[in-house]
């Protein structure tokens, strides 16, 4: 039982441990916002990115004259992360830490409430959480804090397949309910003491809850959403290559809080797990480019950046618990098997008929379903034994049977995310459109939020582009006329 605040005397509080979970959480926080922010609007079409003056209509007759608008979807886009990380720690405070977190209501889910969240008492006492019976040497606002940024980088990595065409009025519904229901869920059942916890599933900082839950429900929400139009899944160039490195280097560092902070201490757990994160990101990352060499005849910037993020990834949910080497091996496995699975088996006919704009299943779900079966194999009984586990390591250590109890693992958490994630977006789009309206994607952030990410106007000139932009687009819309805004 967890013991309560004392205003004189804190036996329970080790000051370090409590530094470095806050320190953790705001590195994990910073890799949402402004990381992916960043990431994401670095990375997307230059169409969406840069006003560089008019082109000729292509509808002479009418005269107008159409613009190449700043027609910028990094704004949409780091928008939406903007917003998911407020709505998800509200609703945290409010309901979806308890259910996370709390004590059991169901085997997969815990009783919904504030909880201590919102008492003053509550978030002095000692961290506590009953259904696992992990007891922590920092008060319960640091351990409410630290999970709130895990699950609002959840949310914004699902934005990431949604790009180019989801109405921004569904996504505001979206996020709170698919963090109260497909979240919550996941989470309860690995970490916050249900079935599968019971069951001795391994996942150290969140391969299975986070990445491989998020991606799961990406590349089903993108189906659900249908396609960007034709012109930008066919040209969809990077506008702003070193701003999307400067995301990318924020995820990277950031994740030495993402697996750093797991231990919910500042031992020696914790160190391995950051030295671990590197080690395996950085063969990742030397993989995949490699590769593109091999295959492609040129290193790739993009995909080094892919090849980073499935390293990361796939390093997750055995950080703490795996050997140096099997953080190499892990590399190697991340840097090749997404590879194959983005630029070959991601052609194929079977799955171009779903535009996952960012590619979040490759790089997300397939490398966290991948780490968690490499955890499985890989683990130590040594490693296990830092981060308070009685689980007698993986394959190597003679217990085959973890790589099955990671298999059924990964199977429930995309069952959830299946069966969970079309029926939010299908329930939404009966009241709210789910897409923008075909004009609206003509013109962009404009026509979303009525602003622009580069103001390179000069006087008056918006309002008259503006305009003029509207106006062309409208018209081919009603004339069913191909239109081109170039990239």
């Amino acid at each position: 039982m967890a013991a309560v605040f004392n205003a004189t005397s804190n036996p329970w509080l080790d000051h370090g441990d409590n530094a470095w979970q806050l320190t953790a959480a705001t590195f994990v926080g910073m890799q949402s916002v402004p990381g992916l922010m960043v990431f994401y609007a670095g990375i997307v079409k230059k169409k969406w990115a840069i006003n560089s003056g008019n082109i000729p209509s292509p509808f002479p007759e009418t005269g107008l004259l159409l613009y190449k608008e700043k027609l910028i979807f990094s704004n949409v886009i780091a928008f939406m992360c903007f917003y998911a990380f407020a709505m998800v720690m509200l609703c945290w405070v409010c309901f979806a830490y308890q259910m996370s977190f709390g004590e059991q209501w169901a085997p997969f889910l815990g009783k919904p409430g504030a909880g201590s969240s919102l008492s003053i008492m509550g978030a002095l006492s000692q961290s506590y959480i009953p259904a696992s019976k992990v007891l922590a040497a920092f008060p319960m606002s640091t351990m409410v804090y630290f999970q709130s940024v895990f699950a609002a980088i959840s949310v914004i990595l699902i934005a990431g397949a949604f790009l180019g065409r989801m109405n921004f009025l569904a996504w505001m519904v979206f996020v709170p309910l698919w963090l109260t229901f497909s979240y919550t869920t996941v989470c309860f059942s690995v970490w916050g003491g249900g079935w599968l916890f019971q069951a001795g599933v391994l996942d150290f900082a969140g391969g299975y809850v986070i990445h491989l839950s998020a991606g799961t429900a990406a590349y089903v929400g993108a189906w659900c959403i249908g396609p960007r139009l034709k012109q930008d899944r066919e040209d969809f160039e990077p506008n702003n290559v070193p701003l999307m490195l400067v995301g990318a280097g924020l995820l990277w560092l950031g994740w030495n809080g993402f697996n750093g902070g797991a231990p919910f201490s500042s031992g020696a757990d914790s160190a391995v797990a950051v030295l671990n994160t590197n080690i395996c990101t950085a063969t990742s990352l030397l993989t995949w480019m490699f590769l593109d060499i091999a295959f492609f005849k040129k290193p790739s910037v993009i995909g080094a950046t892919q090849g980073m993020i499935t390293g990361l990834v796939a390093i997750t949910p055995g950080a703490g618990l795996v050997a140096g080497w099997g953080a190499i091996a892990t590399g190697v496995l991340s840097g090749s098997i997404p590879w194959i699975s983005l630029n070959i088996v991601g052609k194929s006919k079977l799955f171009s008929h779903i535009d996952d704009t960012l590619a979040v299943f490759h790089t997300h779900a397939v490398a966290g379903f991948l780490g968690g079966i490499c955890t499985g194999l890989f683990a130590t009984v040594e490693g296990c034994q830092a981060f308070a586990l009685t689980i007698p390591g993986g394959a190597i250590a003679g217990n085959w049977n973890q790589v099955w109890i990671q298999f059924y693992s990964a199977l429930f958490v995309i069952a959830v995310n299946v069966v969970i994630t079309p029926i939010i977006l299908f329930s939404i789009g009966l009241v709210i459109p789910l897409r923008m309206s075909e004009e609206d994607l003509l013109i962009g952030d404009a026509a979303c939020h009525g602003e622009d990410a580069y103001a390179f106007y000069h006087d008056g000139a918006k309002e008259i582009d503006m305009a003029r932009t509207a106006s062309s687009a409208s018209l081919a819309l009603k004339q069913n006329t191909p239109i081109e805004i170039l990239g």
